[in-house]
């Protein structure tokens, strides 16, 4: 009963002391991470956009028979109509060095002159 105990703390302890000293993710890797964060929200609103046009043709197409077959079918209820979200494109953001850098060379130059 100990050793079965003693393993798993054992692993937790190493993993937690492996993770502690990763360094901190450069600008590169917050770049990227944004930009695959981007690509997977672009990807979540073309998959609701392919559901939406499923659902559409199942909805027209049942309507379709239901009417064929002679059946009443009551008007479709209002939805709002399914939006294109168009072709991926990312545009990263400014760096976050640059404005702070040219914040403080205004006030230098100030004092200069």
């Amino acid at each position: 009963m100990k050793r079965t105990a003693t393993l798993p703390l054992l692993l937790v302890l190493l993993v937690g002391a492996a993770v502690a000293k990763l360094p901190a993710p450069g600008d590169e890797a917050k770049a990227k991470a944004a930009e695959a964060a981007a690509k997977t929200a672009h990807a979540g609103k073309v998959d609701a956009y392919k559901l939406c046009l499923s659902m559409d043709k199942v909805a027209a197409d049942y309507r379709t028979k239901a009417k064929t077959a002679g059946k009443e079918v009551k008007p479709a209820a209002e939805t709002p109509a399914c939006a294109d979200p168009g072709a991926f494109v990312y545009a990263p953001p400014a760096p976050a060095s640059a404005p702070s850098a040219a914040a403080s060379a205004p006030p230098a130059a100030a004092s200069k002159g």
